[in-house]
């Protein structure tokens, strides 16, 4: 058809394997990851009564928070250096601020629910991260 744009943009896929957008990927996987961690131990929690076992303990956190710095640092610092967007390293730092700040508070719910919204904010980051260098095609 004349003066239509029959582009089709592959790179739009979540899993989309182009572009190097793996990481924004793999954060956002990790994230849910964690998430799924956070309520399947409340839950486990609340079935056993006890708060034992190492799926409780902060080392579990410690691993975690240690990789979503690491990616985090990789994928957003690679996204702001590609787009030039800072809002995507901004959301993605304010996330990774409260899963560090989780891991100072008591254990048990509010670390939880902090460590929760940290990753839920660290995810949006990501998520504004593959936005802004989608943009970009």
């Amino acid at each position: 058809m004349a003066g239509h744009d029959h582009h089709h943009h592959s790179g739009e896929g979540f899993w989309h394997s182009g572009k190097g957008f793996w990481l924004d990927r793999a954060a956002i996987l990790l994230s849910g990851l964690c998430l799924v961690h956070c309520a399947g131990s409340a839950a486990l929690v609340a079935l056993l009564a006890s708060t034992g076992g190492a799926m409780f303990g902060h080392g579990v956190h410690e691993v975690g928070l240690a990789l979503a710095l690491a990616i985090g640092a990789v994928a957003l610092g690679t996204g702001l250096c590609r787009h030039g967007a800072l809002l995507p390293a901004l959301v993605g730092a304010v996330g990774l601020v409260l899963m560090g700040v989780a891991l100072m508070l008591p254990h048990g719910t509010p670390e939880m629910i902090a460590t929760m919204i940290g990753v839920s904010v660290l995810a949006f980051g990501h998520h504004l991260n593959r936005k802004a260098s989608l943009a970009l095609s």
